[in-house]
């Protein structure tokens, strides 16, 4: 029901920008929380983001706060993350998320009703 496509993805050098996108199926802004979250080779997920509808509430890693920003367009249909000063620990691939619960992108605790998309591959040379 809920399709995620992910982009914007690609190679950067350390302290440059990329701004990825995620398109969603329609309805899923208005109906769902939506989030962001990283997994670096051989590490575990990693939440960077998460905002309830209409942006009301934003709620960010502490880790990452202040480098990366998420923002969206309700008409679009279209949710984006713009990453600043980005480092080579950022090298990862970084999916959206829609869920039913601001919670569950928080903790990545996901259940059978949410869902995230195939993910876009950043890579920070240095």
């Amino acid at each position: 029901q809920v399709q995620l496509v992910e982009s914007g993805g690609g190679l950067v050098q350390a302290g440059g920008s990329l701004r990825l996108s995620c398109g969603a199926s329609e309805r899923t802004l208005s109906t769902y929380v939506m989030g962001w979250f990283r997994q670096a080779p051989g590490k575990e997920r990693e939440f960077i983001v998460a905002t309830k509808r209409g942006s009301s509430s934003t709620y960010y890693s502490d880790s990452l706060k202040g480098r990366f920003t998420m923002s969206r367009d309700n008409a679009k249909n279209t949710v984006y993350l713009q990453m600043n000063d980005l480092k080579p620990e950022d090298t990862a691939v970084y999916y959206c998320a829609a869920a039913t619960k601001l919670q569950d992108i928080v903790t990545l605790k996901f259940t059978s009703d949410d869902s995230w998309g195939q993910g876009t591959q950043v890579t920070v040379s240095s």
